[in-house]
């Protein structure tokens, strides 16, 4: 059976599309659809190709589905914490631990063992904070796990050798000392699909045979109805549809920066394999780190900066010239941007999130969300993007805006080239297809979430309001 999708607009023109087994077969401005078929009337609505995610987390996004809000702006200090934790905890089985998610240190302050302690008590408790790359344990869970935890700088300890609590990018090594069982991916699908997502570039570092394989397995029985680019982890030798693998991803460790040499051996590496790096930046200093080493190696096409927080205006010529793309997250701007006021060296506000500039100096840029640590919604982000408004109404650099459609066709870049040219529905192209309520430009007017009326996904249509 083919879908037949009668006047809408592509590109300016309205039409109609014929797909067939997954692929778009026919367009043109008057077709009759055939026994069979199933008729989607567009009425004039837009049909795009459906968005690409390029950097987020699909195990940490399924994980916090079924985590307590432990941050800003679900809760915004102590008391708000403390009741979150205890109602969450009333619902536990015995021997049940307790996850949070989303912490910030302006809700309580720095968390460590003692100060969950101090909030819930009797009961094994794991919070995460927002960044992704800290874990706070109370003491009831160091019980547990604290004749697993490695001698490595990742674990912090007191001056008595004890642990804090508090485990630096640890995720993995909770997994294996807790025997986690695997996250159920098919509600992130759905929030994904609902959004106008048919493709995501999962960013997670070093990402384990196993997590990959709950990756695989959910796209192969349709449980994830995306497309996946995996950074994190190297191809298999079996090749399974829906599912493709891209530059080797490198998490730099800002409270412990590698040597120069150590990273510029590490690139190397990966470059000897003919594999890109794409290196993680949040900070002034590991994004110089990371050119540095770069230029001493050469960079190879393909190399990516992931998030460029923060890129001083001298450095983007430098960017420019090694022929680096950039993977960005304007969202932050709206959800973040009163806090990083309030904690960023004043020096660094004008430089948050930079992406007018980038794209001028000729820079390919893309836009993502870091979910589940930033907002997923890609509505929103072209909203955040185009205004650079923080929640209280505060502006970022304002010569940083760029237009609604610029960030749409960044989202319609492939993710083989984020920031390249935007992908175009054609005849011989996968019908991953996002169907709008209204021509282009009046939906890119006010971009919103809701203005999706049908997804369509290897020419299945998926109903973004079930």
């Amino acid at each position: 059976m083919s879908l037949f999708v009668r006047e809408a607009e592509v590109a300016g023109r309205i039409v109609d599309v014929r797909i067939t087994g997954g692929v778009v077969t026919a367009l043109a401005g008057k077709l009759r659809p055939t026994v069979g078929d199933l008729v989607v009337e567009a009425d004039g609505g837009a049909l795009i190709p459906g968005l690409h995610d390029h950097h987020l987390h699909l195990l940490a996004m399924a994980a916090a589905m079924q985590s307590v809000s432990c941050g800003p702006p679900a809760v915004t200090d102590g008391a708000q914490l403390r009741e979150s934790l205890e109602r969450a905890a009333e619902g536990l089985a015995p021997g049940e631990w307790l996850r949070g998610v989303g912490y910030h240190e302006s809700v309580n302050g720095p968390l460590d063992r003692h100060t969950l302690d101090g909030l819930v008590a009797g009961v094994p408790i794991r919070v995460q904070h927002r960044s992704g790359a800290l874990w706070v344990l109370n003491s009831a869970a160091l019980r547990l796990v604290g004749p697993h935890l490695d001698r490595s700088a990742d674990v912090e300890r007191d001056e008595q050798g004890r642990p804090t609590g508090r485990l630096w990018r640890y995720d993995a090594r909770l997994r294996d000392i807790l025997g986690a069982q695997s996250p159920d991916l098919r509600k992130v699908g759905e929030r994904l699909t609902s959004l106008g997502i048919t493709g995501v570039t999962d960013a997670t570092p070093d990402l384990d045979a196993a997590g990959r394989q709950i990756v695989v397995d959910a796209v192969d029985s349709g449980r994830l109805p995306v497309r996946v680019h995996l950074l994190g982890t190297p191809a298999p030798d079996a090749h399974t549809p829906g599912v493709t693998y891209g530059p080797r991803k490198l998490l730099l460790r800002d409270h412990d920066l590698p040597a120069l040499d150590d990273l510029a051996a590490t690139i190397s590496g990966v470059h000897s394999t003919g594999t890109p790096v794409a290196v993680h930046c949040v900070t002034r200093e590991s994004l110089l780190l990371t050119l540095v080493a770069i230029e001493q190696v050469g960079p190879l096409p393909g190399d990516r900066i992931e998030h460029a927080a923060v890129v001083p205006p001298e450095v983007t010529e430098w960017i420019a010239r090694l022929g680096l793309r950039v993977v960005t997250q304007p969202g932050f701007i709206a959800e973040r941007g009163d806090q990083y006021l309030s904690d960023v060296d004043p020096a660094d506000h004008p430089l948050l999130y930079p992406y007018g500039s980038l794209l001028g100096a000729g820079i390919d840029v893309a836009p993502s969300s870091d979910a589940p640590y930033g907002p997923l919604d890609p509505w929103e982000t072209m909203r955040s993007a185009a205004s650079r408004s923080t929640a209280a109404g505060r502006i970022i650099t304002p010569a940083e805006r760029v237009s609604p459609a610029t960030v749409l066709d960044g989202y319609l870049s492939d993710p083989e080239t984020p920031g390249g040219a935007p992908r175009q529905v054609v005849v011989g192209a996968p019908a991953d297809l996002c169907l709008l309520d209204d021509r282009l430009e009046q939906v890119l007017a006010d971009p919103r979430a809701g203005r999706i009326r049908l997804v369509i996904r290897a020419g299945v249509v998926i109903d973004p309001r079930h």
